[in-house]
């Protein structure tokens, strides 16, 4: 069965829309552009047309990519402190003369909705209730609550270990009372540790997975984005080699998370979700678990 991202994340925002309409005060995101890279160019004004598709007021401040560090700082500092301002969202990645590390601790954790500051990071490995959760992870289990698949007592292989994706979603399913294998470049006997999984979530950027990897009837959560020699945008699964087209795939899978459609609207809708929470007027519970209830959507 497909995991439709594209079907859920409209549903999401249209629930967040009704939310914010009701609002007096909009929330504000604020996203800081530095540099002229296409794709992030691309994903900010993605973020734009979506916030204010739903009423949240949105700024984006572009900067040139020669932008010293302290004056980023002092970009972040001004907007820690406008009131006006509910949510900061930095771009990744930056110019190389500027130190991301620095530029995520000077963000207000308050105000963090990617979930980068080590306050919150740091909540969230201890098992404490962090301002926001990474919005990627919280993504992909709204869209396996709304699908109902099991997480409790379920092995879960994770085939990355960035700070965005792999790493805090290890530290979510184990709060969740899964049981988590975390893969990398570096593992050894990558496919047998694939064959053992319950779900597998793979965030590597390149086609690392076939499907016949996968033990029959698991459940499979692309978040991989690469584009093919026909500059097609394609995920971590090679599916072509075990099978001719995608319709085999869903038979093969419980769950299936096409690229794209699937993990990729859950992130923006996660974006939203946080963005949304980020206003003090707006009382949410932000346990993972119940985010889904928390938009008017049951599962």
């Amino acid at each position: 069965m497909l995991l439709d991202g594209k079907a859920l994340s409209k549903k999401i925002l249209e629930n967040i829309k009704a939310k914010v309409d009701k609002l007096e005060k909009k929330p504000h995101l604020a996203v800081i552009l530095v540099g002229d890279d296409e794709a992030s160019q691309i994903y900010v004004r993605n973020k734009k047309k979506t916030a204010e598709s739903l009423g949240i007021k949105s700024t984006v401040i572009e900067l040139p990519k020669e932008t010293e560090e302290q004056v980023l700082l002092d970009t972040i500092r001004r907007l820690n402190n406008d009131p006006d301002v509910t949510a900061i969202l930095v771009q990744m990645p930056l110019p190389k003369h500027i130190n991301s590390n620095n530029i995520i601790n000077a963000i207000d954790p308050k105000k963090d909705v990617d979930c980068f500051t080590p306050e919150n990071v740091g909540k969230l490995a201890t098992g404490q209730e962090p301002y926001f959760y990474p919005v990627t992870p919280q993504g992909i289990l709204m869209l396996l609550d709304y699908y109902k698949v099991p997480i409790e007592g379920k092995h879960v292989v994770i085939i990355g270990r960035s700070n965005i994706v792999g790493k805090p979603m290890a530290r979510m399913l184990l709060q969740r009372n899964a049981t988590v294998t975390i893969c990398h470049s570096y593992t050894q006997d990558l496919e047998e540790k694939i064959k053992a999984a319950d779900i597998v979530i793979s965030a590597a950027g390149k086609k690392v997975v076939r499907c016949k990897m996968v033990k029959y009837k698991a459940v499979f959560v692309d978040v991989g984005i690469s584009r093919n020699a026909h500059g097609k945008i394609t995920g971590d699964l090679n599916w072509e080699i075990d099978f001719n087209n995608f319709d085999e795939v869903l038979e093969y899978f419980s769950f299936v998370s096409p690229v794209p459609g699937g993990v990729g609207p859950m992130t923006i809708a996660s974006l939203m979700l946080n963005t949304l929470a980020s206003d003090d007027s707006v009382i949410l519970s932000r346990c993972a678990g119940s985010l889904l209830s928390v938009v008017g959507l049951s599962f």
